[in-house]
Parts: C-alpha cells; structure tokens; sequence
C-alpha cells in the first residue's frame, strides 16, 4: 500500500495557494480548500480508513477560516499526539510582490477588506508568524513564475515514478470528423499512400496485417516514421520535465481508419517499449465499416 501522506498548505494570501492546489490535484492528491482546521482529524481518519482509496491528501487552510483558523496550532498537537504524520508547505512573497498581485486582480485583502493591501499584509504576517515556524517546507513565490512554482511541487510531493512518467495518449482520427479538440499535438499523415485506393484493402484498418504491411513499403513512410520518431523522443523527455501530467499525441488522416491508425500504432510502440505510460485510441474507426 502506497504511503500515506497528508500536505497542509497555508501562508500568505495571494502567494500562490491556488497554483500550488491545481499541481497537488495533477500529482493525484485529493484536495481540499479552506478547510476549518477543526475537521482535519475527522477527515484525515476517514482517509485512512478508506483502505488505501484515499492516502494523498491536500488541505488548504489560511485566514479565510476567520477565527476557526487560529484552532490550527492546536489541532497539529493533537494530530501529533493521535499519532498523524503531517507536513506544512507555507507560501509567502515579498511585501512588494503581494501588493503587485492584489492591484492586478482588484482584490481585497482579507485582513483589510475596507482598508489599504499593506496594512491587511502586516497583520497577515503577524498572525501567521507561529504556523511558519512548525513549517516542513517555505516556498517564496515572489520570483517564480507559475511554471517554476510547479516544478517546486512536483519535485517536493510527487512520487518516485509520478515525477518521471506522465500519461500520453496516442488518438487516430479522420479530418472528416474533426480534429480532436484536446489535442497538445495534431500530425497530419494525408500525404502517406492510401490503401483506401487498394480494393482488397480497402474494408481493413490501419492495425491489420495487409494493411500495415501496404502503408509501411514505401519509403516515405519510413522517413516520416523516423523523422516523427525522432521529434516524440525529443519532446516527450522535455514535457515530463516540465511537470506536464498528461500528452495528447492526435495523428489524422482522411477518414481515421488507415493511414492514421498505422501512424498512431507505431508510436504507441515506441513510446511504450521505452518505458512511458501509453494509451492508443481510433477515435474514428468506429465510423467506418472496416475489419480492425
């Protein structure tokens, strides 16, 4: 059973806690935000309880909490004493970098909803001078654009294989229904030789053996497939290490049944005997009456 790990994430206001819950949420932690600190106990032994369902967990708690926000210190104690292992991440930024975010978003300060950003940062910091000091881990955003802030969390909070792997999904498709709208990456394969053209071919997908055969003799397919090849392993390396948690690699030709079905299923391949997490899908065979 994979470790359980629960992340308190709180600090300053406007230092970034959404973006750090959006990377937590890609990682697979279940998160929550603005949660009273009184419930932590109470939601972190269900967790446990769900038998390994639910064992990475995010909680956002700051001053939204009002009141109820001042039980935290408290509350870590008792989870200590209950035997809950626990980690703080604490966000802040520089007097200047907050008062920047807060003029570009025309917010107000939650600790000075009727007054100047300045005051409501002072008795912000002030109040949350004893949660920082019981902090496992303090990020300053002030100079860290949001990519570079995810890079932080992943490297922190994912996984050993989380932090090197990302789901990549392959997707055939014909032009005729259109491109598929999640696409990172849409190839166009209408150039390659058509076996539509080929009567005994014409009724059998990308993936039968006639087929592929047909598709793969000519050799511009096979400078294609090695010029593309070359691409995905160049650019596959890079989005794991940008943190990029899912890529959609979209092939398309005509109809969705030959051409970009032989395409998608060589890189499948290739993705896969190199150790990636891979999926391949024919969005558009199922609109076609061909032998898979």
């Amino acid at each position: 059973m994979e470790k359980f790990r629960l992340v308190i994430i709180t600090g300053m206001s406007g230092a970034g806690k959404t973006q750090v819950i959006r990377a937590m949420e890609d990682l697979g932690y279940f998160c929550v935000d603005n949660l009273p600190p009184m419930l932590i106990p109470k939601f972190a032994e269900l967790c446990v309880q769900s038998a390994g369902r639910v064992n990475k967990i995010a909680l956002v708690v700051d001053i939204r909490g009002g009141e109820f926000f001042d039980a935290l210190v408290q509350v870590l104690e008792d989870m200590e004493k209950l035997g809950f292992m626990y980690e703080i991440l604490y966000l802040e930024a520089s007097d200047e970098t907050l008062i920047r975010r807060y003029k570009e978003t025309r917010r107000r300060h939650p600790m000075a909803p009727l007054g100047r950003v300045s005051e409501g940062i002072s008795r912000e910091r002030e109040r949350l001078e004893h949660i920082r000091g019981r902090a496992t881990h303090i990020i300053d955003t002030s100079d860290l654009a949001t990519a570079e802030l995810k890079d932080r969390i992943v490297n922190l909070f994912a996984g050993e294989r989380e932090s090197e792997r990302m789901t990549i999904t392959v997707v055939s498709f014909g032009f005729k229904h259109g491109i598929p709208l999640d696409a990172d990456m849409v190839f166009d394969v209408r150039f390659l030789p058509n076996p539509f053209y080929v009567e005994s071919l014409r009724r059998k997908s990308g993936r039968a053996a006639e087929v592929s055969e047909y598709i793969g003799k000519w050799p511009i397919t096979q400078q294609f497939l090695e010029k593309l090849g070359g691409l995905i392993d160049f650019l596959v390396p890079n989005y794991v290490k940008e943190g990029k948690g899912q890529l959609i690699i979209a092939i398309g030709c005509t109809g969705g049944m030959h051409r970009s079905v032989y395409v998608a299923e060589k890189i499948y391949e290739n993705l896969r005997t190199k150790g990636y997490k891979v999926n391949v899908e024919h969005r558009d065979i199922k609109h076609n009456l061909v032998e898979v």
